[in-house]
């Protein structure tokens, strides 16, 4: 059974930047979709960025992350990534990678039904 492993977590200040990584164990067959959510304390899980594995793979980011996050992928590593710049307070959450097999359309990229494996979660902290 393929298994997630999310890294790059931490504490890091307002204004500041990280990278988070997700590696697959083995090439992911028939993956449609991968994508990161996150959970902060209280809160429900949510979807942060999201893409569509193809040619030329569409992404899809929710308002609260756009234009500060991006989702990227390295087939060669089997490693999907997230870059997290000019990190906000309400950014701090558990953040997970999950893959998808099933067929999805766009707008369904960031909901959680749709994703069939997860990563253990990676904690990312941001406080002055």
């Amino acid at each position: 059974q393929v298994q997630l492993v999310e890294s790059g977590g931490g504490l890091v200040q307002p204004g500041q930047s990280l990278t988070l990584s997700c590696a697959a164990s083995q090439k992911i067959g028939g993956v449609f979709a991968t994508a990161w959510f996150r959970q902060a304390p209280g809160k429900e899980r949510e979807g942060v960025a999201g893409i569509l594995m193809g040619r030329n793979p569409q992404k899809y980011y929710p308002p609260s992350v756009r234009g500060r996050f991006t989702i990227s992928r390295d087939d060669a590593a089997n490693t999907v990534y997230l870059q997290m710049n000019n990190l906000k307070v309400e950014d701090t959450a558990i953040y997970y990678c999950a893959t998808g097999t099933r067929s999805m359309s766009i707008a369904g990229v960031l909901q959680s039904e749709n994703y069939d494996t997860w990563g253990q979660g990676t904690q990312v902290a941001v406080s002055s």
